[in-house]
């Protein structure tokens, strides 16, 4: 009576292994730049909260610029405007990740503060 083996081969486990390789390499090059955007968002939200014109905006998100290490876009970037009596921020961007040789990957980003969740259309 013969055992039919289990398990994995040599050939599967190396495929798997660079399967997984090639997700975590993504993860390590897109985790920094989806924290930037957060911090960028966050730095938007700030500037907001601090009220008053453009200028007092623009000085605020830098300030929360320089403590975040936010280098995708700057002040001069934010789209703001009034709305309704409101003042709201947006800004979108765009980021290129080199991943191998010619192939790369890019990621669009884009937030703000209006309460309808409309993003600013893309200025190219």
């Amino acid at each position: 009576m013969h055992k039919r083996q289990q398990g994995i081969s040599l050939v599967g486990l190396i495929v798997v292994l660079a399967a997984l390789g090639f997700v975590l390499m993504l993860g390590l090059k897109i985790v920094p730049t989806y924290m930037e955007y957060r911090a960028i968002k966050n730095a938007i939200a700030t500037a907001k909260a601090t009220g008053g014109g453009v200028i007092e905006i623009q000085k605020s998100f830098d300030a929360s610029a320089t403590a975040g290490y936010i280098s995708s876009i700057s002040s001069r970037d934010l789209i703001i405007e009034k709305n309704n009596g409101e003042t709201d921020i947006s800004f979108a961007y765009e980021k290129k990740i080199p991943l191998v040789g010619p192939a790369s990957l890019l990621l669009e980003y884009e937030g703000t503060t209006a309460k309808s969740g409309a993003t600013p259309a893309k200025t190219e």
